[in-house]
């Protein structure tokens, strides 16, 4: 899956003042990301899936696959907290055009290790399609072991890489020493690509770059041929606005930055809601910065 190197974007979802989906700025999205991005990512965190109804989330995965028109490889979020019917969602969604599925561990329920290998396990018996396991524990309150993701990836053929939020860079390196050269390891934190990418990453799926995929492609383009010289200044440039994207969570800060650019609204849906104005004049300011 050499395809699903470098930088991968996880998609917002744009939404209109009546809360329905802006496929107007969805399609602008689209356009704006084949500048520079390796790949997509569609229906993750960043996407609000959660809030997205079944028929929604399949039309939105529609569009951008129309839009898209075969450009660049298409990944599909798809998880939960109930085996079972991830796995009969995996075997009924329509992914015609969708190169593999990103999928995250349970969140709430807080399985052991055995429980996520055996879940992992389940979803590989159901999906026709590679899966990207998902680790981030500052979601889902519970952490992949680098051991436990040795059996999976051992275990299971179709199970072809992980996207690592975890924060601990020291995990990144014992995941790259122990799993198979060919096992992707990608970076699910903006700030932490380089010292990834340095531990053997193969790029990082990325919320900055909805913003500026052909600047942040550039950075892990660079980290990925070995010039780290390079990667790093642009990379250290953009730090102060990847901290404060995330401040009061995601994707509130992102969105108030496309919308900044001229690419999409900042609305979403319910628990979620715009960022302060506080913050967003800080975001303007950090963007000002980069100019």
């Amino acid at each position: 899956m050499l395809e699903l190197k470098g930088l991968g974007v996880a998609m917002v979802t744009p939404f209109n003042t009546d809360g329905k989906v802006d496929y107007s700025a969805l399609e602008k999205l689209v356009r704006h990301l084949q500048n520079g991005a390796d790949y997509l990512v569609v229906m993750g965190t960043t996407g609000e899936a959660v809030t997205l109804s079944a028929d929604e989330q399949q039309a939105v995965v529609e569009y951008v696959l129309e839009i898209n028109d075969g450009k660049l490889p298409v990944v599909c979020g798809m998880g939960g907290n109930n085996t079972k019917a991830v796995a009969e969602n995996m075997r009924s969604f329509d992914m015609k055009g969708v190169s593999a599925f990103l999928s995250a561990s349970p969140a709430y329920n807080k399985p052991t290790q055995e429980g996520i290998a055996q879940h992992y396990h389940a979803l590989s018996e159901a999906s026709d399609l590679p899966i990207l396991i998902y680790n981030v524990p500052g979601r889902t309150a519970s952490n992949i072991l680098p051991e436990t993701v040795l059996r999976i990836a051992e275990g299971n053929k179709t199970i072809i890489g992980i996207k690592e939020a975890a924060g601990n860079i020291e995990q990144v390196m014992e995941l790259r020493r122990i799993l198979p050269e060919d096992f992707l390891l990608i970076s699910g934190d903006d700030a932490l690509v380089l010292p990834h990418m340095a531990c053997g990453g193969d790029g990082v799926i990325s919320v900055l770059g909805n913003a500026f995929p052909k600047e942040f492609g550039s950075i892990v383009k660079a980290g990925l041929d070995g010039d780290f010289e390079k990667a790093r200044k642009s990379h250290l440039s953009f730090l102060p606005l990847i901290s404060n994207l995330f401040a009061e969570g995601n994707p509130g800060g992102i969105k108030a930055v496309l919308k900044h650019l001229g690419i999409c609204e900042e609305h979403m849906r319910l628990p979620l809601v715009p960022v302060s104005e506080r913050l967003r004049q800080v975001l303007y300011r950090d963007l000002a910065e980069l100019e």
